[in-house]
């Protein structure tokens, strides 16, 4: 097992560079696209708040819970979002990835398969993680629709999980990948990512 801890990740698509202070100007650009923090379903920082949500995902880095990155488009070299490792449990080791979102421009396009691959291919084969997990809200049919097209498997529904911004209850659904799943989704990931960078 090696210590999940803040590294770069690249491939041909996408850079993924640890969470910094200097990434704020660029994540409130990239929110601003679509002005996402009026999707009920998601965390996206609104204006005046992103500093705070970097800080709290640093703080979250520095106690080991999480392990937060800023998403770089390669070819434009932009900022378009942000996602992170959380709930971290060492001892097996067992991770989650969320606190995923794109400026709307790059929403359903190649990034999310890059990125995915990217911190699925190190959480198995650098961190040695037994299993990575995705959760998301019971009401948000795409995000679930985008963690199935990644080869996840659905495990179940936490009811009355988390609260939302508005304060209403939210259900969870869990899915995961396997350790001893990762070569098979490893080889769907890479010919689905061929496909969407094609635009076949």
């Amino acid at each position: 097992m090696t210590t999940p801890a803040p590294t770069r990740l690249q491939d041909d698509h996408v850079v993924l560079e640890p969470l910094s202070l200097d990434h704020v100007p660029a994540l409130e650009a990239a929110a601003a696209d679509g002005a996402l923090w009026n999707l009920w379903f998601t965390g996206v920082p609104a204006p005046g708040e992103t500093q705070a949500y970097v800080e709290k995902g640093l703080l979250g880095q520095a106690e080991g819970r999480m392990l937060p990155f800023a998403i770089r488009e390669k070819s434009s070299g932009e900022i378009v979002g942000t996602t992170r490792y959380y709930d971290i449990v060492p001892e097996l080791p067992r991770l989650a990835i969320g606190y995923t979102w794109y400026a709307r421009r790059w929403q359903k396009s190649h990034l999310n398969t890059a990125c995915k691959r990217l911190l699925l291919q190190h959480a198995f084969e650098v961190i040695g993680a037994v299993a990575v997990e995705f959760h998301t809200d019971l009401r948000n049919l795409d995000s679930q629709r985008a963690i199935e097209r990644l080869g996840a498997r659905r495990e179940g529904v936490l009811r009355a999980h988390k609260r939302r911004r508005d304060g209403s209850l939210r259900d969870t659904v869990c899915y995961s990948v396997l350790a001893t799943e990762w070569a098979d989704v490893n080889r769907w990931l890479d010919l689905r990512l061929g496909r969407l960078s094609s635009g076949r």
